[in-house]
């Protein structure tokens, strides 16, 4: 499990194809490397991958599957920035929310304004993940932990508002981020279980009527 509180912007140096998928070597910067080990959890982008080697004193590589490739972006390309936050111990604190990286789904950049020293950002979600989302709710894009505006249906997807800090802008890579981008969605744990339940209690009364 994750909280969206991104720890460090971490660098992907190399990427290396295998049968399956990707290994890539992530330069983790200012991230606490001290108590990681072989096989912990680290989440890039909001997407959680395991730690398959360790390169000191900062370098790691993890491997990254066709299907995690297929359902993420920005996971593949030599250069690129990525929020990086390790998996949460017993006693952390959760200062975003519940988050278990795995994306649902990716989103399209439809405007990054500014708002005096904010910025708004607009996001068409594909439609199946229209249902997930709230106004004041909450949702992780690129594995930040943001709360929802406003909320809009629309034919195309379901287009959402973001207000960013300038604390945010600048401590994740979501300062850098360009109208037209593709990014990482994750909907909120807690309405995907209410999804569920609502769901089931429908169809079993549509089974005992």
């Amino acid at each position: 499990m994750f909280t969206g509180i991104i720890q460090a912007v971490g660098q992907i140096t190399d990427v290396k194809a295998f049968d399956g998928g990707v290994q890539l070597t992530v330069d983790a910067a200012n991230l606490d490397m001290g108590n990681v080990i072989l096989g912990d959890s680290i989440a890039h982008n909001g997407a959680c991958m395991t730690v398959i080697e360790l390169i000191p004193p900062n370098c790691y590589k993890i491997d990254v599957s066709n299907e995690s490739l297929r359902c993420t972006v920005g996971l593949d390309k030599p250069g690129s920035h990525v929020n990086l936050e390790k998996a949460l111990r017993l006693g952390d604190m959760l200062g975003g929310h519940m988050v278990s990286g795995h994306v649902d789904g990716v989103g399209k950049v439809l405007s990054f304004d500014p708002i005096g020293e904010n910025r708004e950002l607009r996001i068409c979600a594909p439609q199946h993940l229209a249902k997930y989302l709230a106004a004041k709710g909450s949702v992780v894009v690129n594995g930040v932990s943001l709360t929802t505006n406003t909320v809009k249906d629309t034919a195309e997807g379901c287009i959402f508002s973001i207000n960013l800090i300038p604390h945010t802008l600048s401590v994740t890579t979501l300062g850098q981020i360009t109208a037209g981008a593709m990014v990482n969605l994750e909907i909120d744990l807690i309405a995907r279980y209410v999804e569920r339940m609502v769901s089931l209690e429908t169809n079993q009364g549509g089974a005992q009527a």
